[in-house]
Parts: C-alpha cells; structure tokens; sequence
C-alpha cells in the first residue's frame, strides 16, 4: 500500500528511522543499519505502508549526499596530501579492481553466457561503497588515520575506474554502441577542459565571490554560493562523463586551502548529514526481499562469494603494501561491500540489454545487502585485528616486557599534559607505558626517563601488542579530537572493562567522548577556567576550604553548576 500524502509519507519515514536508528545504536550496531532497516519497513517490497514506488528517483535526489559527502572529504583534503597518497590511489586501488574484478568476473562466469558480461558484472561488484566506508569512518574519528586515508585512496580509484567501465557496457550491447560523432581525442579534450574549468573558478573565481560576501556579510548568499560551485563542479564532471561525486572533491580539495574552508564545513554539513541518512533509507527501500526469496540459497551464495573474494584480495594486497596485519585486516572488511556506482553500472546494462531482468534483480540485491551486512563486517574485522599483532608490534612487545613491568596505566599522548600524568605516576611508582606519533616527544619522553614509545594508540595492533587486556586504566590526553574518539570507540569496543579517562576541549566534547565509551572526560578548557577562578577568590582573601568547596560543588554532577550559569 502506497502513502499517496507527502507529510503522511514524510512522518511515517521519520517516525521508523528514529525508531529504527535508536534501537540500532543502543545495540551497538551503529545509525547506518538502522537507516538501512527503516527503507527496508517503508519500502514498496515490504508488507506494511510504502512511501514511495518511485525507488530509483529518491535514490538519485539523495545521492546528492554523496556528493556533499566528497565535497567535504575534499574540503580537508590539500593537493599536497593527495600526491602523497598516490602510490596507494593508483598502486592499490587499481590491482583492487583488476583483481577482485577478475575473481568475481570469473564466478560470474558460471552463470553467465558472455565472459564480457560476466566480466562487466565482477568489476561493477568489485567497486566498494564510498558513502557507507566514508561514513564509517567519520562516525569513528579515523578518515584522518592510516585505515581512513588507505580506504579513500581505494575509494578514488574507484571513482576514476566508473569511466571506462560506463564506456565498456554499450560495447556489450547489441542495441546500442559508442558514439562515432564524438572522436575519443576530443573526448579526451572535453575532460581536459572541464578540469581545467573547475579548477580555475575553484581557485580563483569561488574565493574571490566567498571574499566580496563574507565583508558584506551575507550568509545566505555566501551558503548558495558554496552550494552553487558544488553542484556546478559535479553537473561539470557529469557532461564530461565523470563521477560527479569526483567533481565535488576536486571543488572541496580547491577550497581547502581558503581561510572560509571552515565556515563552508559548518554549513554544508547538516544538509549533508541529511541527505546521506535519506541515501541509506533509500538502499534500502531497493532490496526486493520477495524477489529474492524466491532464490534464496543461489542469493546467499553470491553474497558470501562476493565478500569472500574481496576480502581475500584485499588482504593480500594491504599486506603487499606493507600494512599490517590488523589494517589489513580492517581494510578488507571495510571495503567488502559493492558500492551505490553498481546501481547505475546495472542500471545502464539492462537498459541496453546486456543483463536481464533476473540478474538485475539479484545484483541489485547483493549490492543492497552487501551495504546491509557492513556495520556488521566492520565489527568482525576490528575484533580479528585485535587478535592480528604484527611482527614489528610484537618485537615492541618483547622489548617492553624485558626493560619494564606490566603497565597499570597506558597513556596516549605525551606533550604537556601527557608529561605531567606520567610524572605523576612515576612519582607514586605505578608502572605505566606511553605512546605517541610524534618522535620529537617520544625522544623528550625517553630523555626524561619515561617509557614513551612510538606508536597510534588508536591502532589495533598495536594495543593487542602490548596486552591491553593486563593494563587497568588508559589515558589519553591527545591534543586531537578525532584520534581520541576513535581511539575510545575501538577502546570501548574490544575491552569493555578497562577505564578509561580522556582529555576533552570543552563540554560538549566530553559529552561526545563519554557517549563514545569513555568513563571520564575532563574538559580542559573548563578546568583552567576553574583553576582561574580559584585564583582570583584567592587574590580578595577568601579561605582556601571556601574555595575548594565551591570548585568541588562546580565539579558536581558533570559540571552542572557552571552547565547552569552557561545556560543562563
């Protein structure tokens, strides 16, 4: 039964993704899969009410997530970064797509009477999903780790690879060819403009237009323009015949270096956020649970061949390039799924005819549930990395367990107020370890006599290494809110009784950090404040037990009373 009102509609999608959303994260399982279950409820495959028959028309309006999705991955993203990563973009990323396409074109074969169009279908299903893997990501902190910068490099490759293969399915088809008019030089021309395009008004043009209206002070207008050059980027690479996700990171990468680069993220990002949990529901709504039912043993064999095959590849070829066994391990779970690329990939094929009706509708389906399984392989393969330490990590081991006892307390972090805990704890001899990313504080560390050891506290390996699981309490006073909060997620998620007290900025980033697992979160900000305001009571003679009743009383119930004096 179809909703024929939109606010009908509108509230009954609302009324399921908030059930559906709340119940998901309260059993850990994250707000994506409870996205994907509520467009499965409100679906037209499903018993109950259906908002909508048009699926395909609400999957390409929310794909504009997508795109607002690369425009701020972009937005962090400098030009020099990405040329640091083009050995894993281009070295990684493609033998990604050969060979999971070539494994999974292989078993297509079998049910498939060309090897071209079984060929076409392995690669399409070998592109993972950027808006699920990067949103991941970005729920956990770690797009700015090694797992989240390896990931997107895989990811733009696959972005890049949706050219060649949009041009490969009219190759295949009887009904229809490539066009003559338009020779491949000119083809070729018609790219090399529009990249030169965009990169110019990106550079010049957006910036000075950003400039004249932050001065007169016109946010309305300083937002359309933002979105202007956006969908103005994407519509760019879309007549050239590239991803218009692709174009929305070229603007974002364009802008990052610009002093608006932050305003801009503030603004985009809930409309973002909007659209992207209206992508999911809309994933959803595409699984025909009916259809598929009807096969169900030849559909569940497709599935768990699929991720199977990409995540042997994957793991393999994390491991060539020198990642560990825990990244790698991670990486290829995280990277399993087919990407939403599959739906237009599938889509163009049986509209010239290469695939029929059927197959369409077992791809559209293991794509679906490929994305549905996700958050789910994404635990897996954090709960095996954790059980993966490499070999370097487990020389760090021996070498710690032969210069000092088992560590009561881990630390993350040794700049100045990582300095100051460990001189605390070596004071009252409690043994105690501390790692960071930075050498020149491990060397300050070492010099003062501490163990500080390189190393990301928010690495699995790394914590398997050195037997989380003995220690009593982690310490992370990282100068880097991301990083702390991935660090407390997989924290919270592999070892469920250890303590663990943080170092926030303010209180709404306790307030994060303690919903992502932490037992403690002191806000430094707030602290000093504190610290400051003992001192004037000081200056104007009050005695000390006053003042330290009244910043105990401040303390109280997560800093209530000052919450309140905020408030008011």
């Amino acid at each position: 039964m179809e909703l024929d009102s939109f606010v009908i509609s509108a509230a009954v999608l609302l009324a399921v993704a908030a059930v559906s959303v709340t119940l998901f994260k309260q059993l850990g399982l994250g707000a994506v899969l409870g996205l994907l279950v509520a467009g499965i409820a409100v679906g037209p495959y499903s018993p109950g009410p259906a908002i909508t028959s048009n699926v395909e028309d609400v999957r390409h309006f929310t794909e504009l997530g997508v795109v607002l999705l690369l425009f701020l991955i972009g937005l962090e993203m400098r030009p020099t970064k990405l040329w640091s990563m083009r050995r894993e973009v281009f070295g990684l990323g493609s033998l990604q797509i050969l060979l999971s396409g070539g494994a999974i074109g292989a078993y297509s074969f079998l049910y498939q009477e060309s090897w071209g169009t079984a060929m076409l279908i392995g690669f399409s299903l070998a592109l993972s999903s950027t808006a699920f893997v990067l949103q991941l990501l970005q729920e956990k902190g770690e797009l700015s780790a090694r797992l989240g910068s390896t990931s997107f490099s895989v990811l733009l490759m696959q972005d890049l690879a949706i050219v060649p293969l949009l041009a490969l399915v009219p190759l295949l088809s009887d009904v229809g060819t490539l066009s003559a008019e338009v020779p491949l030089w000119v083809q070729l021309l018609i790219v090399v403009g529009v990249l030169l395009l965009v990169g110019g008004t990106g550079r010049y043009l957006i910036p000075h237009a950003l400039e004249r209206l932050s001065r007169k002070n016109n946010r309305e207008a300083f937002f359309l323009v933002v979105m202007l050059a956006v969908f103005a980027a994407s519509a760019a690479m879309h007549f050239a015949g590239l991803s218009m996700a692709l174009g929305a990171f070229l603007m974002g990468m364009l802008l990052s270096g610009s002093r608006y680069s932050f305003q801009i993220q503030a603004q985009v990002e809930p409309y973002k956020g909007l659209l992207m949990s209206l992508f999911f529901v809309a994933v959803g709504m595409s699984i025909d649970i009916g259809a598929l039912a009807e096969r169900p043993f030849l559909f569940t064999q497709h599935v768990v061949v699929v991720l199977a095959l990409k995540i042997g590849v994957l793991y393999v070829l994390a491991r060539a390039f020198g990642h560990g066994r825990g990244i790698a391990t991670r990486l290829s779970f995280l990277l399993a799924q087919s990407g939403e690329f599959g739906f237009v990939l599938f889509g163009s094929a049986k509209a010239l005819g290469v695939i029929d009706d059927a197959t369409f509708v077992l791809a559209v389906g293991v794509i679906s549930t490929s994305m549905l399984l996700t958050p789910l392989l994404v635990r897996v393969g954090d709960a095996l990395a954790m059980r993966a330490p490499s070999v370097q990590e487990q020389s760090l081991l021996r070498q710690f367990d032969g210069d000092h006892p088992q560590p009561r307390v881990v630390m993350g972090g040794y700049g100045r107020v990582g300095h100051t805990v460990a001189a605390l704890l070596q004071a009252s001899d409690i043994p105690h370890i501390t790692f960071d990313t930075n050498v020149a504080h491990v060397a300050e560390g070492q010099a003062d006599g501490h163990a500080v050891y390189y190393g990301d506290i928010g690495d699995p390996d790394l914590l398997a290494a050195i037997n989380l699981d003995q220690a009593e309490t982690v310490v992370l006073t990282i100068d880097d809110p991301p990083t702390v909060m991935r660090a407390v997620s997989l924290i919270r998620g592999s070892h469920p009784g250890i303590t663990i007290i943080a170092r926030a900025r303010d209180l709404t980033a306790c307030a994060a950090l303690i919903e992502a697992g932490a037992d403690v979160a002191h806000p430094e900000a707030l602290e000093a404040s504190l610290r400051l305001g003992a001192d004037v009571m000081t200056s104007l003679g009050i005695d000390s037990r006053n003042i330290n009743e009244v910043l105990g009383g401040a303390r109280e119930d997560d800093y209530a009373l000052v919450r309140e004096d905020t408030a008011q």
